[in-house]
């Protein structure tokens, strides 16, 4: 047995902090390896191992002297001790100090008289609960943060890290030095990448560490190379370089290197030069500030001389290309809030051609605001100055939106008591755009102001068994125009009153159902709904912002054709139908819902964004550049008959599905069916169809750029199947069946190591050119290769946002 000894003595704690500070970012250069037991790893058990990526974990063994009551005790335990006449004492054996957490293991430990050193040496093992530390020899100053350990081998347990390091010094108060280090996160026996480095110092107290000559190596081959670095070694955010994003393909080479820069813990800066080959230097930044009481971003770009791309016939070649995105948003006081934003791009097709995300650009319009709003108890106010660039290239006048200079906004409600309610919606805004007023439709060329009031009177009558709610709104709204130089008779200050009255009504009835041993319950509810709005004269008014809106469920019980003021289409109409939901008992889940519906017209429909009441739209035999489907919509006695369908198979399978036919041609108008598969370990499959009659949409005419001169039927297959812990498998195939060609195609495969991810992605996919032509639609495709070194960072375009968008219910795993 050995002779345990107990003291207090002032050690300072300098091994654990050198190794933890050293943490992130320390690794090697001796090619001595320890067997894995010796890192205190732990494989996973028969039952464990199939669900990890990890082959096992790092797991501190116990103590092998008990805790001291008092933190600041030395506990020692010799097999032998020597003790000079002056002081100095020689431990020798299986040595073991324990202080606090910290335990070390050696062979032979020295201390001095003085006290003031500590030399041990032979397999000098230093543990804390956190990290492991072996190495040959040691030296500690007791009362000063300076150590030297040598030949090194450490391993962080809950990060898990490891590597070697020749040499570690601690050189100051939280300031380290290792020679010759490695880093790696990859398991024992496993280096399939580190980090090396001749030299890296590392400052705990200001979170930053240097690297001289670092290099990646990957399977022991050097694939990058810098001659001096400087990164994090925390989890707090600090100035450096970031991972950088790197690509090829047939347009050439393409590499971006974020530079991060923490101006204070409240600002930061991102800062991107992107070289493409095809196209130029390109420099991106990201400015990002928050206060107590507000917040905000500022983004930018900017292209000098634009290349022109690889094929050269970009119209933008020799232009500098550039866009800008500022917002800021705060709080005034409890109840009010203010929002300010600018956003512009030098031409429609920047986002296109430089800031698409994995080959797509979601960005359709860039937003201009100053907003301040107010949420009373009774009324609900909004100032607003708003516009939009929007991105398309070419853009017509037609096609830009119009600029709101201001926009001020009062709401309020009242109930009355007994099912009575009022409502007060109120709008005074003035409309701009810059554009020609002569090479556009007269109802769009003036600019002004609009005044509109819609207050509102109802009644709500409710019971368990059913509900009746008559409803009447007075829209009111006056302008104040200025065509320009557009000659015209209309008027310029023209007004419009008409009334909005509708009457919806419902019964429900339930019923007690027992299906496959479970309880259920099952509604049947029947719904009325009548809608009258008189056919009121508006071609003398403008139109700022009134789309009339294609026809679904939700118009069945909807008085207003029309979204926005400009425009109230005429309506006398009853619409009937009836839903059925089945809902389980046990945990009121709906398990099944079933409408159908149907509008029956006591009068033509004949106000259109024209807005004349006595003029029916066109025939499409006598104007070829009017919507087909516009004359028949107006003049037809009967809405299609409308059938939805939301069923929950089981936990796994579910299905949607809507069904717009037209009972009187006997044709379907519009269908969508989806059949879901969602596994509880990740899998997912969707499988869609659409048909959409061509100008189903009342809204777009021949020569808008999302006009289709088609009927459009289109497939969807998409899935995600997690073959293992290791892989996922993700695809999508998306097919135009009208003109028999593939919109989209995806196949990737994505690889999950414990130290390493690596994703594959090929993708082709039809740009429309922004236009409606299919004569100029053309094909582009990419190859999308990242990899990502965990503990370290990643090398290319991250993709997982546009997966979980293109593949619903996918949820990639973390690369």
């Amino acid at each position: 047995m050995g002779k345990r000894f107990t003291r207090t003595v002032p050690v300072a704690h300098t091994l654990m902090g050198s190794l933890l500070a050293g943490a992130s970012f320390t690794a090697v250069a001796q090619d001595q390896t320890l067997p894995p037991e010796a890192l205190d790893w732990q494989p996973w058990g028969q039952s464990e191992a199939p669900q990890q990526l990890c082959r096992g974990r790092y797991v501190m063994p116990g103590y092998r002297l008990p805790e001291e009551q008092n933190p600041e005790t030395l506990s020692v335990e010799t097999q032998e001790a020597d003790y000079a006449a002056d002081g100095e004492a020689l431990l020798r054996g299986d040595v073991v100090l324990r202080r606090g957490n910290t335990e070390l293991e050696a062979e032979r430990i020295f201390l001095p008289a003085d006290r003031q050193q500590v030399d041990a040496e032979g397999n000098l093992v230093l543990r804390d609960g956190q990290a492991l530390l072996r190495g040959d020899n040691a030296t500690l100053m007791l009362n000063e943060d300076r150590a030297t350990i040598r030949n090194s081998h450490y391993v962080l347990y809950e990060e898990h890290l490891r590597g070697q390091a020749s040499q570690l010094e601690q050189i100051g108060e939280a300031r380290y030095r290792l020679h010759d280090a490695t880093f790696t996160t990859c398991d024992p026996g496993a280096n399939t990448w580190q980090l090396v480095s001749s030299d890296i110092r590392l400052n705990q107290e200001s979170g930053f560490g240097t690297a001289r000559h670092a290099r990646l190596q990957v399977k022991d081959v050097p694939i990058f190379y810098w001659p001096w670095l400087r990164f994090p070694i925390d989890d707090q955010r600090h100035t450096g370089l970031l991972s950088p994003a790197i690509g090829f393909s047939s347009d050439g080479f393409d590499y971006a290197q974020p530079f991060y820069w923490n101006i204070a813990p409240n600002h930061d800066a991102t800062i991107t030069p992107r070289w493409m080959s095809d196209r130029g230097l390109l420099l991106n930044g990201e400015y990002r500030y928050l206060f107590e009481e507000s917040a905000g971003t500022v983004e930018g770009g900017y292209l000098s001389s634009d290349d022109g791309g690889a094929n050269n016939d970009n119209r933008f070649t020799g232009e500098d290309r550039w866009y800008i995105d500022a917002q800021h948003a705060g709080r005034v006081n409890s109840r009010s809030n203010y929002s300010l934003r600018y956003g512009a791009a030098s031409d429609g097709r920047y986002f296109d051609d430089f800031g698409a995300e994995f080959g797509n650009s979601d960005r359709v319009s860039m937003e201009r605001l100053a907003q301040v709003d107010y949420q009373g108890e009774r009324w609900q106010l909004d100032a607003r100055a708003q516009g939009f660039q929007r991105l398309e290239d070419p853009l017509n006048d037609t096609d830009k939106p119009f600029y709101r200079l201001p926009s001020l906004t009062a709401n309020s409600n009242w109930q009355l008591g007994h099912g009575l309610y009022s409502e007060w919606r109120s709008n005074a805004t003035y409309f701009w755009r810059d554009v020609d007023e002569r090479r556009v439709p007269e109802r769009e060329a003036a600019t002004g102001s609009r005044l509109h009031l819609t207050p509102a009177l109802g009644w709500r009558g409710e019971e368990s068994w059913g509900y009746i709610e008559p409803r009447t709104e007075l829209w009111y709204t006056a302008y104040e125009l200025d065509y320009g130089e557009r000659e015209t008779d209309r008027g310029t200050s023209p007004t419009r009153s008409v009334a909005v009255t509708s009457v919806d009504s419902g019964l429900v009835f339930e019923r007690e159902l027992e299906l496959g041993n479970r309880d259920y319950r099952q509604t049947l509810e029947p719904r009325l709904n009548y809608a009258y709005v008189p056919r009121t004269n508006q071609t003398q008014l403008p139109d700022f912002d009134s789309r009339e809106r294609a026809f679904s469920w939700e118009q069945l019980w909807s008085p207003h054709r029309f979204s926005g003021a400009d425009r109230v289409g005429d309506l006398n109409r009853v619409s009937l139908g009836v839903e059925s939901r089945l809902i389980e008992d046990s945990n009121g889940r709906e398990r099944l819902t079933f409408g159908v519906g149907q509008s029956v017209y006591f009068a033509e429909r004949r106000i259109d964004s024209e807005g004349d009441p006595d003029t029916l739209p066109a025939r499409p035999e006598e104007d070829p550049n009017v919507n087909p489907q516009r004359y028949y919509q107006a003049t037809r006695d009967r809405s299609p008959l409308v059938t939805r369908l939301d069923w929950q198979i089981n936990d796994r399978w579910s299905t949607g599905y809507e069904w717009l036919y037209d009972d009187h041609r006997e044709q379907t108008e519009r269908t969508s069916v989806d059949l879901r598969y969602r596994h509880p370990e990740g899998h997912v499959v969707n499988l869609g169809y659409r048909w959409e009659i061509e100008g189903f949409d009342p809204d777009v005419v021949p020569g808008d750029d999302s006009f289709r001169n088609y009927s459009r039927e289109e497939w969807d297959l998409s899935f995600a199947w997690k073959a293992s812990p290791r892989i996922d498998l993700i695809g999508r195939y998306l097919h135009d069946q009208t003109n028999d060609r593939s919109l989209e195609q995806l196949a990737g495969l994505q690889w999950n190591d414990c130290c390493y991810g690596v994703q594959l992605v090929w993708r082709e996919w039809v740009d429309d050119n922004d236009t409606a032509r299919i004569g100029d639609d053309f094909s582009d495709r990419g190859l999308f290769l990242r990899f990502v070194f965990r503990g370290l960072g990643g090398i290319g375009q991250q993709a997982d946002s546009y997966f979980e968008r293109t593949i619903p219910g996918y949820r990639p795993t973390p690369l």
